[in-house]
């Protein structure tokens, strides 16, 4: 049974800073490419970061290039994402997503909060 479990969310001052990370089990985590997106309050579920199986290569959404970084401990099975000056725009439910061929598989999400 595939497991995501995100953890690190919580809430922090504008331009304060968090690492989320994502635990998988279950599966061989260094075939899948790894993945974090983002849901607001009445908004669309959107992607942020991805990382290769692979290589390790790395992409970012616009929104977030330059202040977040996405990295994996395939030794220990987990994908990380540091999270830089943080704004308030960036509250939202954070998750993990791991993809293989034809296969999703979603984490349950972790609250991040960036208010004053």
């Amino acid at each position: 049974q595939v497991q995501l479990v995100e953890s690190g969310g919580g809430f922090v001052q504008p331009g304060g800073s968090l690492r989320l990370s994502c635990a998988a089990s279950g599966l061989r985590f260094s075939n899948y490419a790894m993945s974090w997106y983002r849901q607001a309050p009445g908004k669309e579920r959107e992607s942020v970061a991805s990382i290769s199986s692979t290589t390790g290569s790395t992409s970012y959404s616009v929104a977030v290039e330059g202040r977040f970084t996405i990295s994996r401990d395939n030794a220990k099975n987990t994908v990380y994402l540091q999270m830089n000056s943080l704004k308030p725009e960036d509250t939202a439910v954070y998750f993990c997503k791991a993809s293989y061929r034809w296969s999703d598989y979603w984490g349950q999400g972790t609250q991040v909060t960036v208010s004053s």
